[in-house]
This record gives C-alpha cells, structure tokens and sequence, in this order.
C-alpha cells in the first residue's frame, strides 16, 4: 500500500482555512497535517467548525517552527507554487506529482504557502519538484483549501488501493419503464387532446402524435414516473371539484 503524502502549510493565516484544508485532506484519504508556524498560533478555535467533521486531521496536526523540521524525515518534497521564483526545478501538474508519490519510495511531502503570498523563495528552495496547477492566465486565483483538494485528489485517484475513490452510487435510479406502460399513458394523452382540438387540422394529425412521441420518449420515463405523469393526466381529465 503507498504511503500517503503530508500536507503541509507554511505559515498559514486563518483557522478557517486550516479547517478547510483538513477536510479537503480527509475526503481524498489524507490524515497527515503539518503546520510551519501558524500566524494565530495552534490550536485554533476556528479551524474545527471550517473541518465539517475532520476533527482527526486537526487533533493529529504537528507544529513545526521551520519547514526544514517539518519535511526532515520525506525524501521528496513537492512545493506547490505558481511562481518559480529564479529557481530552477522540475516543473510537475499535480496529476503527475501524484504518479510520482504513488511510485516512489520514502515519505513525500506536498508544501503549501501562506494564503496572502504563497511560499518564499527559501521555501521552495528546500523542495525537489514544483508542483503547478495548470489554470486560466487570467485569474490564477486558487484558495488554500482548493489547492490541496486538487493534489490530494489526484493522489487518490492513482494510489490505488482500498480507500481508492468510491463513486456515487446509481442503485437508486430505477429503470426505464417497459414500452406498454409508455404506450398506456401516450394514449391516454392523446384521448384528452383528441377532443380539444389538439390534433387539427386532420391532415397534421399523424405529424402531430409523431412529434409528440418522440418528445416524450427522450426521457426515458422509469415506472414511477409514468405512474405518476398518468395520475395528472387522470387529474386534469376530471371535472373541477369532482373527488378522485
């Protein structure tokens, strides 16, 4: 089983946004938090609302003073930036960072800077790889939790083991409905339109029921909601005031 990544965040500013990060973290499978010298300090009142329930990824966080101590026992460091700062390093999306982590041995470690200004130059400069999100020239505004929730949902996607992504479930979507039962309620459609004039003139009448079928078998209608379609159909053919 690969070994997970460690989120860490360098001097970040908000609780809020530890909070967030955290549940970013735990709804890709990722439980290991680093703080690097919290502005407001650590714990933090604020985060634990902001986590939506990620309690453990906040009760477990470590405070480190320097990023040096925070990634001193990983032997790949990922820095995510959108400035390269002058220094020359591998330059990786996040999807290609995950493929790396998944396949490399030893601890690995994706760096996030503070939210006003990013990470420093020294800060890059202890990572191996800058990890870049590809995004719009124009704005390339990512909040803190959005750019983790980006890398620790391409770890996801390629570690590959048990706690792999689990898609949400269609079980509850029923079937379509057999054609009979469509039949039934076309025709009885068409038995209230027929003597309101719907399908006059009579020369436009077969066009008429056949662009009204093809409209209503796009939906693919299941058994319930024919049922149900049918009991308007019954409503509206009663006389106002007049019980079911």
């Amino acid at each position: 089983m690969p070994s997970q990544p460690v989120i860490v965040l360098v001097r970040p500013q908000l609780g809020e946004n530890i909070g967030k990060a955290a549940r970013a973290m735990l709804n890709f499978g990722l439980a290991e938090m680093r703080l690097v010298s919290p502005r407001d300090g650590w714990p933090n009142p604020s985060a634990g609302p902001a986590a939506s329930g990620a309690d453990i990824v906040l009760e477990r966080a470590q405070v480190f003073d320097s990023l040096a101590e925070a990634v001193a026992d990983c032997a790949h460091v990922y820095a995510t930036t959108v400035r390269k700062r002058g220094v020359t390093k591998p330059v990786v999306t996040p999807e290609e960072a995950a493929r790396a982590i998944v396949a490399e041995e030893g601890r690995s470690a994706l760096v996030f800077g503070p939210e006003r200004s990013g990470l420093e130059t020294d800060d890059v400069a202890l990572a191996r790889t800058i990890v870049t999100v590809p995004i719009n020239p124009e704005f390339g505004s990512l909040n803190l939790a959005q750019a983790v929730i980006l890398c620790a949902y391409e770890w996801s996607k390629h570690q590959g083991c048990a706690t792999a992504l689990v898609q949400p479930t269609v079980e509850e979507l029923l079937p379509p409905a057999p054609q009979e039962e469509f039949e039934g309620m076309f025709s009885q459609l068409c038995d209230l339109l027929e003597p309101r004039g719907y399908f006059q003139p009579p020369s436009r009448a077969e066009a008429s029921r056949r662009t009204l079928r093809t409209m209503l078998t796009k939906p693919a209608w299941n058994h319930l909601e024919i049922r149900t379609l049918r009991g308007v159909l019954s409503t509206l053919r009663r006389t106002p005031g007049e019980r079911p």
